[in-house]
């Protein structure tokens, strides 16, 4: 919310400052003003936009800036949880004592590739495949693919997958 106001006050800035440009050089060229100004009021409402303009840039920048470093740590946070997910599919295949064989049709699977597919990317046929996947099924307790996702779903929507960034939560808590 703070960040909004923020940006919302640098847009009233800007366009105050904007509108004044524009309309003077508006009002001279179609020669609508009536009563001139004084040149010192004239200087000073010019200094202020100017200012105001320049505030606009300096606190656009800001923005700009946090915006960058909040999204440098979301992308970090994103690898650390990839990272973490892969660590997670490694220990319950090994929970589940799957074969390497058997592990990349489970990844495949995971990824949402067909039979066919997971077949030609591992040059196996089809039914080995198809073997392949009622073991892993078997192995992990489960009746089919819909089922495994919603395994590896439960542990996603847990939390558990960036261990140092629950820690830093607890953390917060408890201080």
């Amino acid at each position: 919310m703070k960040g909004a106001g923020i940006l919302l006050a640098i847009a009233l800035v800007q366009t105050v400052c904007a509108v004044f440009f524009v309309s003077d050089i508006l009002l001279t060229v179609i020669g609508l003003r009536t009563t001139p100004i004084s040149w010192q009021t004239r200087e000073l409402l010019e200094i202020g936009a100017a200012v105001g303009l320049l505030l606009g840039v300096v606190l656009g920048w800001l923005a700009l800036s946090r915006t960058w470093r909040r999204a440098r740590r979301a992308e970090a946070k994103l690898r650390a949880a990839s990272g973490a997910f892969m660590e997670l599919l490694d220990e319950r295949f090994d929970d589940w004592g799957l074969t390497a064989a058997e592990r990349d049709v489970a990844l495949f699977a995971i990824k949402g590739c067909s039979l066919q597919e997971i077949g030609a990317l591992r040059n196996t046929s089809e039914g080995t495949v198809k073997a392949q996947t009622n073991a892993i099924y078997r192995k992990a307790g489960v009746s089919g693919r819909p089922q495994l996702l919603g395994l590896f779903i439960e542990y996603l929507m847990a939390g558990d997958l960036v261990p140092e960034q629950k820690d830093k939560d607890q953390s917060r808590r408890t201080a």
